[in-house]
């Protein structure tokens, strides 16, 4: 391919750049069902457009940059998995075929929609081949082709791993899943959810570290006490939102209700501690979809103690 030829590199970026608004929300039911968890999925898309605007110029022209994409966050999620030593592999073996993706019998429509419903969580039930294939096939509605494409596979190979990751999924979604262990929040998240109902800025302001680091999807990080306090400053100039404590993935989090008598919170946070203060803080405000396959446990009594503390 000649220089000429090439975009520049500004038409490629703003490609990329449109790409990454539509199709974030699908890479993250990717993801977050491949990682078990919504919050590690929506790391592993943040790693696959950081990594992606790297390495742009060494796209193909005339390559499909949304295959290449799912291509990088698959890598990058198989990274992340091998690192915790929970990647499991099966050979392939003989499976009656798939039915046509373009006329789908009851049975295959049966099929899809249980992959949709099973929690995220589960998924990792699956060995990760497996996974990947139903995740892609199931819930993303891909063709055979482009997921043999992706995933380095034969077609032949795809129908096998999708027929036997059905048949396991079927299995694991008979059993009930365990229900969560009653739990009392930490009194520094509850503090810091009682503080943020009152809008007690200031207060708020006083339990940062100093070198407390702010991630908001694609803004840039802010870092420093003094810096991520301006945080705070943008939620006191807009309508009052309700905080309430929660669980998701075994770790507490809080839920962000932008209207009090919704049944489901519009996004959340979750923070980090060091020492009795605020290291670290994540917030989903600008990647709402997150929220959208998140099993949140709501504290017993966190409705109560948050429609008491907003003013």
């Amino acid at each position: 391919m000649s220089e000429g030829s090439t975009p520049a590199p500004s038409a490629r970026h703003a490609q990329l750049l449109a790409l990454a608004d539509e199709l974030r929300p699908e890479l993250h039911r990717y993801a977050a069902r491949l990682m078990g968890s919504v919050i590690d999925g929506e790391d592993v898309v943040q790693d696959t457009f950081t990594r992606a605007f790297v390495a742009l110029n060494e796209l193909e022209e005339d390559a499909p940059m949304r295959a290449w994409l799912f291509r990088i966050a698959h890598n990058r999620a198989l990274d992340l998995l091998r690192s915790r030593a929970i990647r499991a592999a099966e050979p392939i073996e003989a499976a009656s075929d798939v039915a046509d993706p373009q006329s789908p019998d009851p049975v295959e429509r049966l099929m899809r929609g249980q992959a949709v419903e099973t929690a995220v969580s589960r998924f990792v039930e699956l060995p990760t081949v497996q996974r990947s294939v139903v995740i892609l096939k199931d819930v993303l509605d891909q063709s055979l082709e482009e997921i043999a494409a992706m995933l380095d596979l034969t077609v032949n190979a795809v129908k096998a791993d999708l027929a036997r990751g059905r048949t396991r999924l079927n299995a694991i979604n008979a059993q009930a899943p365990a229900e969560p262990a009653p739990r009392l929040p930490s009194p520094d998240l509850a503090r810091y959810v009682a503080l943020f109902n009152r809008r007690d800025w200031d207060g708020l302001r006083g339990m940062l570290a100093d070198d407390v680091r702010l991630v908001q999807s694609t803004y840039p990080l802010r870092a420093g006490a003094a810096d991520v306090g301006m945080f705070f400053g943008i939620y006191s100039r807009s309508a009052p939102v309700r905080l309430a404590l929660a669980w998701l993935d075994g770790r507490e989090v809080i839920a962000v209700y932008e209207d009090p008598q919704a049944p489901k919170p519009s996004y959340m946070m979750w923070l980090e501690w060091r020492d009795g203060r605020i290291s670290f803080i994540r917030d989903y405000k600008y990647v709402r979809y997150v929220i959208d396959d998140a099993e949140l446990v709501l504290a017993p009594d966190a409705r109560a103690a948050g429609d008491g503390a907003v003013g």
